[in-house]
């Protein structure tokens, strides 16, 4: 996707851009909080979708190795800037720009990852983070975070103060939803904990909070970090099983976005699943190949309901035909994925259950590869060859498929 489709990306989370039920979670987790806490001012701080890399990383304590830096991982602009990856990137400025002796920040957004597909996976969902800040004005301030909040530790593996945000946030989001904490750790808090809610048939991760790090904050204050993952509590919340449905266009749909009532299911579509044999480098990933079939598909890629690698095989364990026909290189293996499509408004057209052509058809490039032809798209395998450095994607620009 380019910079300007990526800016474009629809904030469920902005009332200005128009309303929708994750706009109600949020709504609801500041309620509680500031009825919680009625001594704090909340401050709602929105920032931009471009930031400093400082802000995204450096000053959140992320270290200059770090691989969530990565490209791969990462949406650069330039050397200095690039998509948020996390709403937890708008708190360094909210912290320079803070007055307020007691306060509750909250940064709601759309957030920007190179994230594999699947059903509960997007590229560009959207977090909230809810920080409680107060100046430090007491020695045992160390690590419980603000005076209000500061109580004996439980046996939960935080203190109290850390597990009463988390128990007032979840309640409000998730009311009768059954969670719990294990240890986690991130460069911008101590005591952390990564949060999970309960489905119905598994545990979800939907959160993350801990003792706000004094390095991020400053020595003159104490806090408590919880950053929130909005999409999968709306999912929860309304019993939705596909992310994709948060932003469906089909009226049936877009019309049950606007509150927090059950969702009821439009139809069941039927799926179809292919099987694709390519080169890939040996370390790819899932996340690698997500991103790179929503850059290639554009619009389409709401039609994949789920890219994953199934195996992944070295060449010498490969028949000499086989490795022929990849033409694969060192350093390449051969990956199996199962690529599922599924329209959520309408049957795919009879042609979907289509097996791909045989022989293989010719790259541009001169070399074999795969290609299975889908409603309305076509899916080209090819080897996908690049050269990583540590802050920019520098892949070479694969062969376009003819249609997409």
């Amino acid at each position: 996707m380019s910079l300007a489709s990526d800016l474009a990306v629809r904030d469920l989370t902005d009332p200005a851009q128009g309303p929708h039920a994750i706009q109600a979670i949020v709504r609801a987790v500041l309620d509680a909080a500031t009825t919680r806490w009625p001594g704090a001012e909340l401050i709602v701080h929105r920032g931009d979708r471009i930031v400093d890399v400082a802000d995204n990383y450096d000053r959140l304590g992320y270290s200059a190795e770090a691989a969530t830096r990565d490209g791969r991982y990462s949406r650069y602009v330039d050397e200095r800037r690039m998509l948020r990856s996390q709403t937890s990137a708008l708190i360094p400025g909210a912290l320079r720009a803070l007055s307020a002796p007691d306060a509750l920040i909250a940064c709601p957004g759309v957030v920007y990852r190179r994230d594999s597909i699947d059903r509960l996976h997007t590229g560009t969902p959207h977090q909230l983070d809810l920080w409680h800040i107060a100046r430090a004005t007491r020695p045992d301030q160390d690590r419980d975070g603000p005076p209000a909040l500061t109580r004996p530790r439980r046996d939960s593996g935080g203190p109290t103060s850390l597990i009463d945000l988390v128990a007032t946030a979840v309640a409000a989001a998730l009311p009768g939803t059954a969670w719990r904490t294990r240890p986690a750790s991130h460069p911008y808090t101590t005591d952390g904990l990564e949060i999970e809610a309960w489905s119905g048939d598994a545990w979800v991760e939907i959160g993350e909070c801990g003792v706000a790090a004094v390095p991020v904050i400053g020595p003159d204050r104490r806090g408590l970090a919880l950053g929130l993952g909005l999409d999968r509590l709306l999912m929860l919340r309304k019993g939705i099983d596909d992310i994709r449905l948060l932003r469906s266009a089909e009226p049936r749909i877009r019309q049950q976005m606007t509150d927090l009532t059950p969702y009821r299911p439009v139809s069941a579509q039927p799926a179809a699943r292919r099987d694709l044999s390519v080169a890939l480098p040996a370390d790819v990933t899932a996340e690698d190949l997500g991103d790179r079939v929503r850059s290639l598909l554009g619009p389409d890629a709401a039609l994949v309901e789920e890219v994953t690698i199934k195996s992944a095989t070295p060449p010498d364990a490969l028949p000499a035909a086989s490795r022929a026909r990849l033409a694969i290189r060192d350093g390449e293996v051969n990956v199996l994925l199962r690529v599922v499509l599924r329209d959520l408004h309408r049957p795919l057209p009879p042609r979907a259950s289509q097996r791909p052509p045989r022989p293989p058809p010719r790259r541009p490039d001169g070399t074999e590869g795969y290609t299975s032809r889908e409603p309305s798209i076509t899916v080209t395998a090819w080897p996908v060859r690049w050269a990583r450095s540590p802050r920019r994607d520098t892949r070479t620009k694969p062969p376009r498929a003819e249609a997409w």
